[in-house]
């Protein structure tokens, strides 16, 4: 029996020690990034970068799922192939980022300025970009299965190949935006519901 209590105490500490760890490593990336404005592939998960000046910062591959990044300003970035799973992008700045693959699954970037961005193959899934500015975006294969764009102006941008199951695209602007190839299924747009690719 105090085998047992000894192992449970063993188990609980060093639990205790890794989410200390942890918490101390998404810590210290914060300062890498502030010092370098550079931190590749390194975990940034649940950081608060609220209103942070990351222009040109190289993030690539970073996990910055569940990260305030509200007004952040992340013009010209490079985040190819980060995960902003669920993060907060609420009026952030990212005119010309590179997120190409990036993964912004339920993330919230109402409001954000993504003007001239590569966001091609990227994962919108549910995210909300109500108002977001995407003119001239590249938005080419990106899944968008469910995204919603209330309001977001998508004036010149590159939809051909997107997928666009089930988003809500009404009152969005799509003057001389590329939609060949995407995917209308269950799409609220300002034409009505489109069902042309079911």
């Amino acid at each position: 029996m105090k085998h047992i209590k000894v192992l449970i105490l063993i188990l609980l500490f060093s639990i205790g020690f890794t989410g200390v760890a942890s918490a101390q490593s998404v810590e210290t990336n914060i300062l890498k990034l502030k010092s370098l404005n550079s931190c590749e592939d390194c975990n940034l998960s649940g950081a608060k970068l609220s209103g942070a000046t990351l222009s040109g910062a190289t993030l690539r591959g970073a996990d910055l799922s569940g990260a305030n990044l509200y007004g952040a300003n992340l013009s010209e970035a490079n985040l190819r192939g980060a995960d902003l799973s669920g993060a907060d992008l609420r009026k952030a700045d990212l005119v010309e980022a590179y997120l190409k693959g990036a993964n912004f699954k339920g993330a919230d970037l109402s409001e954000a300025n993504l003007y001239g961005a590569n966001l091609s193959r990227a994962k919108l899934s549910g995210a909300t970009l109500s108002g977001a500015t995407l003119r001239g975006a590249d938005l080419s294969d990106a899944y968008l299965f469910g995204a919603y764009l209330f309001g977001a102006d998508l004036s010149g941008a590159n939809l051909s190949g997107a997928d666009l199951w089930g988003a809500n695209l009404s009152e969005a602007k799509l003057s001389n935006a590329n939609i060949k190839g995407a995917i209308f299924c269950k799409t609220t747009t300002p034409w009505g519901v489109d069902n042309s690719g079911c």
